[in-house]
């Protein structure tokens, strides 16, 4: 028997059908439509080059507000969610911890949940008066620690991350701990028997073995925060003010304020800007990986 049979081509055909009439043929109408003013006033339909790219590049500076938020929300919740989940990766792979299954469940549980659960869950946690953290801090003499949370210019941008970072951190760590279990464990006791410590096998060994691991869980991470909409949504709506308010919220405005133009070149723009990310990330991450 040839275990080596390469399967027919044809066999794709249904999945690249079902692909493009649901994806990629959107998509392109999508684009097309971002180059035209499509708005709920008027039954014409006008093409109007990148007026509706410029207003959003050179326009309100509120869009250019939008993209800053998304980008640093980006870069927070994944620089933070990587580095929580590796190192409880690191503490729950070892053997020696006791229940680790169960703590492995507990932490990964808030990844199934939906986010209308989790922003309900929240937004009474992090009430600013009757909230259980205020409460608590209250209850503690720690009143001066309370804060408005979710109200605050100051702390929602902040507290929505933090709900972001405790919901998909355990995700991260089943992801990385699949990537250590793959590492063989000769290279660790080679190098402890060279005289090198913990901290050394984890720069010289773990990371550079664990990089293909880290370019999923690093382009996973990125593409979701760039697209980041329910979590914002269900908990600050964008608010306060526009302290909150990402790209995505940005295009749920446009779309309800009737100006489907200048929405779908909002969503244009940032998927043209999530793939070269993903690209440039993936082909310099890979440049790193260290096969075994």
């Amino acid at each position: 028997m040839n275990n080596n049979k390469i399967y027919p081509i044809y066999f794709t055909f249904g999945m690249l059908f079902i692909y493009s009439i649901f994806v990629f043929l959107p998509g392109l109408i999508g684009i097309f439509y971002s180059f035209t003013d499509w708005n709920s006033f008027s039954d014409e339909l006008n093409f109007i080059g990148l007026e509706n790219y410029k207003t959003i590049l050179k326009g309100d500076p509120i869009y250019l507000f939008y993209i800053g938020n998304t980008v640093k929300f980006t870069l927070l919740t994944t620089i933070i969610k990587t580095l929580i989940g590796f190192v409880l990766a690191l503490v729950m792979i070892n053997k020696n911890v006791r229940f680790r299954n169960i703590h492995r469940t507990i932490i990964f549980s808030p990844q199934v949940l939906s986010f209308l659960i989790v922003g309900l869950i929240f937004r009474s946690i992090l009430h600013p008066s009757k909230g259980f953290l205020n409460t608590t801090l209250e209850a503690m003499n720690l009143g001066f620690l309370a804060k408005n949370w979710l109200g605050s210019i100051d702390w929602a941008f902040f507290s929505v991350i933090a709900v972001d970072i405790w919901k998909g951190v355990g995700y991260i760590m089943v992801v990385l701990i699949a990537g250590l279990n793959s590492i063989p464990q000769i290279y660790h006791e080679v190098a402890q028997i060279d005289g090198a410590g913990f901290f050394r096998r984890i720069i010289h060994i773990t990371i550079p073995l664990l990089m293909p691991s880290i370019t999923v869980v690093t382009v996973l991470n990125i593409t979701y925060g760039l697209r980041v909409f329910d979590s914002i949504y269900v908990l600050t709506n964008g608010g306060p003010g526009y302290a909150t308010g990402v790209v995505n919220t940005a295009v749920f405005k446009e779309f309800s304020k009737g100006r489907f133009g200048l929405g779908t070149a909002m969503s244009s723009l940032l998927f043209l800007f999530i793939l070269l990310i993903s690209y440039f990330l993936i082909k310099g991450l890979n440049k790193k990986a260290v096969e075994y």
